[in-house]
């Protein structure tokens, strides 16, 4: 293929994944999954916010028991999945508390656990919500919890547990069951299958609604679907029942995108050189990431990464390059930062903490995190000082350049390019034909 042409289907598969989504689904209602240089901002009317309509796919989101507040026969059914530590999660609580409050003994809203792991308290959190839930009071350490996103760790925990008038010994005690966290990971599990990678997810009657959508996108599906069930009650089904007819004939996973939206851009040489990188060296598979400390849609894409990690390990490589982009100032800093822990053989800790506080990046807070993790804080701002990192970060957005890694977060899977923040299963399809190539299908 001629260099033109690369170019050209380079910029094809950018535009693409700018009109991708938050998850890159064509439903989503919310910004581009992929933030890139130089990008041009389409003229709008004034006043006009353009959103495309949710998608009618109803998926199959079994509730097994999940706790729900609202009648076991309401006629719409909200499944949230959601992260105490998430702030986008925190902004979607008023809204859901403000459809409660519209649609009363309509709406039943059942809340499962999506604690993603760049966020270190989230996991701890929906533990301490598990737990209070065994003495009846989940709801109210729930909205404790999004009301103190900030303030989760140990000892805030249990300072919500005293003041909800828990038997806090017995708490402490169920916090630790190992039935609460195995609850949790069937939670994340089903959220990863139906593609519910980042927080927050919902899906009304089995329809997937992404991210902290303002109240009148989700009145609108609210009423949609409160119309087909009054319908449905009308036929004969009894009102306990319109859940379960809903769902029965939706779909377990996301659909598979058009062949259009699926063609590829050209293959590209990319090396792992001396990126900090995990999984075996001699792995069938390799996957380099192009990312931004600071941009919103890496951070999004960090637990599909961590579960594509565990679900082909021993036959997954992930290599980490760096390409802060302009519109981002802390962004460089912060990956110079990482790589001064990667020094002290801690970059993946440093990573996640950086992903966990994006809105934290100055170098004050890299140092305090640098000191959280017990590095040593001499060595650490002695290479931040001396620059000492810039040539691997130039190399680094040198080749990003060339590969066509201009947005942020760019993939190369066997050199094949991913652009943008995508659903798991576009990973999964690349990966599962690079390993039958090599012989090591799975």
């Amino acid at each position: 293929m001629s260099k033109p042409s690369v170019w050209v289907s380079l910029a094809v598969g950018l535009v693409l994944g700018f009109v991708g989504g938050r998850v890159g689904r064509p439903s989503d209602a919310s910004a581009s999954a992929v933030e890139a240089r130089g990008a041009p901002t389409a003229a709008k009317a004034p006043g006009a916010r353009q959103r495309p309509p949710i998608s009618p796919t109803v998926y199959k989101v079994p509730l097994d028991g999940s706790i729900a507040a609202g009648p076991e026969d309401a006629l719409v059914t909200l499944v949230e999945f959601s992260d105490y530590e998430c702030p986008f999660c925190s902004r979607a609580h008023g809204t859901v508390k403000q459809l409660q409050e519209k649609y009363g003994k309509k709406l039943r809203v059942v809340m499962k656990h999506h604690p993603l792991p760049n966020h270190p308290h989230a996991k701890p959190a929906a533990l301490a919500a598990l737990a209070a839930g065994e003495q009846g009071k989940f709801w109210e350490m729930h909205d404790t919890l999004f009301s103190n996103a900030r303030a989760l760790n140990e000892g805030d925990l249990e300072r919500y547990a005293q003041g909800l008038g828990l038997d806090v010994e017995r708490w402490k005690k169920d916090m630790s069951d190992a039935r609460l966290a195995e609850r949790i990971r069937k939670d994340e599990s089903l959220a990863m299958q139906v593609g519910a990678t980042g927080t927050p997810g919902f899906f009304v009657n089995g329809r997937f609604i992404s991210g902290a959508q303002p109240l009148e996108v989700f009145t609108g599906v609210v009423d949609e679907e409160l119309g087909k069930a009054e319908a449905l009650v009308k036929g004969g089904v009894r009102p306990a029942e319109v859940y379960a007819r809903v769902i029965e004939k939706g779909v377990d996973r996301p659909p598979s995108q058009p062949a259009a939206a699926q063609q590829e851009l050209p293959v590209q040489k990319v090396e792992v050189g001396n990126a900090p990188a995990r999984g075996p060296a001699n792995a069938p598979v390799t996957l380099v990431a192009f990312s931004d400390f600071e941009c919103p849609f890496c951070a999004r894409a960090v637990p599909t990464m961590k579960a594509l990690e565990q679900e082909y390990a021993g036959k997954l490589r992930v290599a980490f390059k760096h390409q802060p982009l302009d519109m981002h100032p802390h962004a460089k800093l912060a990956a110079a930062a990482s790589l001064a822990a990667h020094e002290q053989g801690r970059f993946w800790e440093f990573h996640d903490i950086l992903f966990a506080n994006q809105r934290q990046l100055d170098r004050a807070s890299l140092e305090a995190y640098a000191k959280q993790l017990g590095l040593n804080e001499a060595r650490f701002k002695a290479a931040l000082d001396s620059g000492k990192f810039d040539s691997q970060l130039t190399a680094d957005m040198s080749e990003g350049t060339r590969v066509g890694a201009n947005g942020t977060p760019t993939f190369f899977i066997n050199g094949r390019p991913l652009v943008g923040a995508l659903p798991i299963d576009q990973f999964r399809r690349i990966i599962d034909e690079e390993l039958k190539k090599s012989g090591a299908a799975r």
